[in-house]
Order: C-alpha cells, then sequence, then structure tokens
C-alpha cells in the first residue's frame, strides 16, 4: 500500500462510555497529525442500539 492511499487521519472515541482527558489527549496528537501532513481530520461517532446502551 502506498501511503497516498491514506488520504484522511480520523479519531473515533469508544460509543459506551464518556469522554475524558485521555480522548481528548488522543484526538489533539490526531488532529495535528493531519495538520501537519494536510489530510483531513474526520472524527467518527457511532450510534448504539439502545439494548447495548447504559444510562450513566
Amino acid at each position: 500500500m502506498e501511503n497516498s492511499e491514506f488520504e484522511n487521519a480520523r479519531f473515533a472515541p469508544s460509543p459506551s462510555g464518556r469522554m475524558h482527558l485521555g480522548n481528548v489527549y488522543t484526538a489533539l496528537l490526531s488532529w495535528l497529525y493531519a495538520r501537519k501532513s494536510g489530510k483531513r481530520w474526520l472524527v467518527r461517532i457511532e450510534d448504539l442500539d439502545k439494548q447495548r446502551c447504559k444510562k450513566e
């Protein structure tokens, strides 16, 4: 595979819990990498079904 095939950088947090400082740090590093390499930065958010979700 060539590096040119990967045109996006992304951040995909776990949909099963709250955001925390580790998520913010990972998102920041991902964004900085995308910015430096001229890539698009995507945030992927998944929607879980209600049976697997729990109220916090």
